[in-house]
């Protein structure tokens, strides 16, 4: 099969070009590499795919129709995996509009293109942060998500209605994966656990928000690519599934797992919580079971201590 992935350099989309070129898949990785960070590391990310000849690095953007016109025409894919996106809770508050255009409109771009080209397989990257500060927990697919707590919550679950809207119309079948803080080598750098073990191992001071008991489902990467695997095998209808380990542990807790296993203790900051933070996130992931057979396997202990490994062989 031949995959687009948007945003295939990126951290997500670069474990699943790896993993699909491992499968013998033709891969199409579009990415703009802005300047969200250090466009470096996202050349440093694809750099073990560009040694397989079925993988075609696009740089290019999917707010330019044009460029996916010629992506699409060049050499059709059979799915589209979009992963692109503006990320970031914090930040849409501060750039409400860029996060509108890139994430809404880059991705009506996405469905336009396809509906042209007859390519009716997609997966969206959706987030946790649809929930809000859902009360009832675990977070569950049939829950309302009506009550988005920042600019970026809100147009992932746009992006979903608007997923829905292309299959009912134009029978393109989608599978929305809300993923629950996803970790691991390559994390973006700004993510609480990559930032929270770069400080520590360089000894500056950790900001944490609130009390320190606000908690997160986290989940390996390994875990979310088999996910998306298990999607592609078994893609048909509209789904909405959540990927996430279904356990949740405490912002404090976390600091103390990273402390140990970086043998550093963290010189902690506390500051108030911030707008548009949830207080905690938790996933049921019973639908994914049954449709996927998704089973995350990797405990948060562990992952930390896979991510540390990987974050401490890299400052060599």
């Amino acid at each position: 099969m031949i995959f687009l992935v948007t945003g295939g350099a990126g951290f997500i989309g670069s474990h699943l070009c790896e993993a699909l070129l491992e499968r013998g898949h033709s891969i199409i990785a579009l990415d703009n590499f802005d300047d969200y960070y250090d466009p470096a590391i996202k050349e440093k990310n694809v750099r073990n795919c560009l040694n397989y000849s079925d993988f075609h690095l696009v740089r290019g953007d999917i707010l330019n129709p044009q460029q996916l016109e010629e992506v699409f025409s060049g050499q059709k894919p059979d799915m589209v995996i979009h992963l692109a996106a503006r990320a970031g809770v914090r930040p849409s508050i501060m750039h409400p509009l860029l996060y509108q255009k890139v994430n809404i409109e880059g991705t009506v771009n996405v469905l336009e293109t396809m509906k042209k080209h007859g390519v009716n397989k997609l997966i969206l990257a959706s987030s946790s942060s649809v929930y809000g500060n859902n009360e009832k927990i675990p977070y569950s697919e049939t829950d309302n998500v009506d009550r988005a707590i920042s600019p970026y919550a809100a147009t992932k679950k746009a992006c979903e209605v608007l997923a829905y809207t292309y299959y009912h119309l134009y029978n393109i079948e989608t599978f929305c994966l809300r993923f629950f803080t996803v970790y691991g080598p390559r994390q973006r750098p700004e993510m609480a656990i990559h930032q929270f073990t770069r400080k520590i191992f360089s000894g500056l001071p950790v900001q944490l928000y609130g009390d320190g008991s606000t908690s997160r489902d986290y989940t390996y990467i390994e875990d979310i690519i088999h996910g998306i695997l298990g999607c592609i095998d078994n893609l048909k209808g509209y789904e909405i599934l959540n990927l996430g380990e279904s356990k949740t542990i405490t912002l404090i807790n976390l600091v103390r797992l990273i402390e140990k296993e970086l043998n550093k203790k963290a010189i902690i900051e506390w500051l108030p919580l911030q707008p548009g933070d949830v207080i905690r996130t938790y996933a049921d992931i019973e639908k994914a079971r049954q449709l996927i057979r998704y089973c995350p396997k990797t405990a948060i202990e562990d992952g930390i201590g896979r991510f540390v490994r990987w974050f401490t062989s890299s400052q060599k």
